[in-house]
């Protein structure tokens, strides 16, 4: 049997309450949780395992950071395309026609917000669709 010492410390009323808490719902003295605790704390490799899971995180971020990133530049590209063709396929209206126009462009842009709203609540993206429609043999590629 290991030798023990006997502590007197003092923990915050939530401190207090969150141990007890715990120690109920694992079924092991609060002494045992504690002691634990300060194992684990007080272990040289407490700082490495700190490090490991910061550096999972960190790994993880950067990704959903570089799919954002990857998504506004396939946006910002499909925009332009579009405004490129527009503006050079477009000719400009007489002045007479200008305000049938504008009725039918107010109509056809409440028929692109709807669309896009049913499409955003389906959940799906342009990027994604780009990516299966490139598919892995491409990306292999470099293209």
């Amino acid at each position: 049997m290991t030798a023990r010492g006997k502590y007197t410390f003092r923990l915050s009323t939530e401190l207090a309450a969150r141990l007890a808490d715990y120690s109920a719902r694992a079924r092991v003295p609060q002494a045992q949780v504690v002691e634990a605790a300060i194992a684990s704390h007080l272990s040289p490799d407490a700082a490495d395992q700190l490090e490991a899971a910061l550096a999972r995180r960190l790994d993880r971020m950067s990704r959903a950071i570089e799919r954002m990133e990857r998504h506004t530049v396939i946006s910002n590209e499909a925009m332009a395309l579009f405004v490129r063709f527009w503006l050079t396929s477009t000719p400009p209206l007489p002045d007479a026609a200008q305000p049938a126009a504008q009725a039918k462009g107010r109509e056809r842009y409440e028929g692109f917000v709807e669309a896009l709203g049913r499409r955003l609540a389906k959940g799906q993206s342009l990027a994604d669709e780009v990516s299966r429609d490139i598919g892995p043999e491409s990306s292999a590629q470099g293209g």
